[in-house]
């Protein structure tokens, strides 16, 4: 027997795409099914720094940032390639700060800026240097109940603090003090993606909607060409529900599907940095019914350096801020530099997919991050501090002819790019690949010295002993998916809206093309496009129960 269930509004995912569609959806009177694949509620987005890039919000303006349409329409553009459509990158530029507006007016949802966060291009045309990343201040999660313990947690950044108290938002560069940190944790407070999860959250359980876990969407309900339900798999069998105003796909990506990489993306995608249910379900939905695709060579891609993580195995661990410190470099099988180390982390995975096209190989994978003693003695890595032994995770070496033996690359090349790299830093530059040239770059290194000059990243590799760590190109996810509209109406091979249908987040072909706008790039757009999607299906509902509602008897 299969179960069957009614709403206004149904949402598959409660990422923040997800969880904003149906918050926005209850807040107009739909009555919202909120269903999510995992056992327990957040997405990707409760493993992330919780960062979301919505320029021209009401507090870049209380802070007297200068900023206007035309200048963020102007920056998309310089880095569009031809891939931003300009109609979408309008609307989102147009809604961002209304959605800042709605949330904080509506929701327990507060955000605040994140001082120092740049642009991810902040040299080119329209780039700014600060107000357009928000994020939300620490949330107490006993406020949850028993939803507290049922928001997944990653390893990385799930702790009690927030972005802006990390060395990348300078807040506190030498960390938080230990009373401080014990007060937090007597309310159970956290930051970063579980506090914009855990705030959305507490608005929805406010509004009388609860989700259901455990339910895995499989097939779209399709009627006269009418998308008017979707087919789950649940704990309790089968349940089909019903949706008068549509189905919001907020399902994330494919990145954890090998078959879908395969097909899709554009080059190796070796360790995905998300949850394990993005495996393409909305993805694989939506063409069933004749969905467009669209942007599906692209994923926000990002360097990782394998971790033993203490009961979690071996995990990709993402290299942010390792990898633009001083006293280190990144190099290639033939044990040469090949990219600025310090680029934004999306940017830089297009360094991993470069072709020799006569030995027919990926040039830049593997390979490696080279640091000498200086570095592991001054930074730590991965969250291991300097005091700690050098664990066997790391290749170590007393000289740099052994190191290049054990990790395989040619010693006299390796040589030779240490000695070029030792020379150019002493002469205070990059010449080769414009590390530090960008403020961005420097803002990334070291947090003694934010900013202030390419000093912040660039330092001599020549401390023995030295070591090393393999690199791989990881993804935060994937960006391609159905195409939409404006409103998050899927569109089909046609480009006419699939009438019930829509996509948000992970799972929309992304408004972002190829590249990232800066820190919160990827869920700025999964906010606005999440709350256009629950209005429009939510207005939706209403309109079609007020014509029936008139209709003859």
């Amino acid at each position: 027997m299969t179960a069957a269930e009614e709403y206004d509004v149904v949402v598959l995912g409660t990422g923040a795409a997800g969880l904003t569609a149906a918050l926005r959806a209850a807040a107009d009177g739909a009555s919202v099914g909120l269903f999510e694949k995992a056992d327990t509620v957040g997405g990707t987005t409760a493993w992330s720094g919780g960062v979301s890039w919505l320029p021209l919000n009401r507090h870049e303006r209380e802070l007297g940032l200068p900023d206007d349409r035309e200048t963020v329409l102007t920056y998309l553009d310089s880095l569009s390639h031809g891939l931003i459509d300009p109609v979408m990158a309008a609307v989102f530029v147009d809604t961002a700060a209304e959605v800042v507006d709605w949330l904080e007016e509506n929701s327990p949802v507060v955000f605040e800026t994140v001082r120092g966060l740049s642009d991810y291009h902040p040299e080119h045309p329209g780039g700014r240097r600060e107000g357009r990343s928000v994020e939300c201040p620490l949330y107490p999660f006993e406020e949850l109940g028993e939803w507290s313990a049922r928001v997944t947690r990653g390893y990385q950044l799930t702790g009690v603090i927030a972005m802006s108290e990390t060395p990348l938002g300078r807040r506190a560069p030498h960390g938080v003090p230990a009373e401080e940190l014990a007060r937090r944790r007597l309310r159970d407070e956290r930051g970063c993606g579980q506090a914009l999860v855990g705030r959305l959250l507490r608005g929805l359980l406010d509004l009388g909607v609860t989700p259901r876990t455990g339910c895995r969407g499989e097939r779209l309900l399709l009627e006269d060409g009418e998308v008017v339900g979707v087919r789950l798999t649940g704990p309790g069998g089968a349940l089909e529900t019903r949706a008068r105003g549509g189905v919001v796909l907020a399902t994330g990506g494919f990145e954890r599907d090998p078959d879908l990489v395969r097909a899709f993306l554009r080059g190796p995608l070796e360790r995905p940095v998300s949850v394990p249910t993005n495996t393409g379900d909305g993805l694989r939905m939506a063409m069933r019914v004749g969905a467009a695709l669209g942007n599906m060579r692209e994923a926000w891609w990002v360097a990782t350096i394998d971790v033993p993580i203490e009961g979690r195995g071996v995990q990709p661990w993402q290299v942010n801020s390792e990898r633009t410190r001083p006293h280190s470099i990144m190099v290639n099988r033939h044990g040469r530099r090949f990219t600025d180390e310090a680029a934004n982390y999306n940017a830089l995975g297009n360094a991993f997919h470069v072709v020799d096209v006569a030995r027919f190989e990926y040039v830049n994978s593997p390979a490696w991050l080279l640091f000498d003693h200086h570095y592991l003695a001054t930074y730590g890595l991965a969250g291991r501090t300097a005091a700690e032994p050098v664990p066997d995770w790391i290749v170590t070496a007393p000289t740099l002819a052994v190191l290049a033996e054990r990790i395989g690359v040619p010693a006299d090349a390796l040589g030779a790019t240490v000695e070029g790299w030792n020379t150019d830093v002493a002469a205070g530059s990059d010449p080769d690949h414009g590390r530090g040239e960008s403020h961005h770059d420097r803002a990334w290194g070291d947090t003694t010295r934010f900013g202030e000059t390419r000093q912040a990243t660039l330092g001599p590799v020549d401390a023995p002993p030295y070591h090393a760590v393999q690199v791989r190109v990881g993804a935060l996810g994937t960006k391609g998916g159905p195409q939409t509209d404006g409103d998050a109406r899927v569109l089909d091979v046609d480009g006419a809206p699939l009438r019930g249908l829509y996509a948000a987040g992970n799972a929309m072909a992304s408004v972002m093309g190829m590249t990232y706008g800066g820190h919160g790039g990827t869920l700025g757009p999964a906010l606005v496009f999440g709350y256009r999607a629950g209005r429009d299906a939510a207005t939706r509902a209403r309109e079609g129960a007020a014509l029936a509602a008139t209709a003859p008897a």
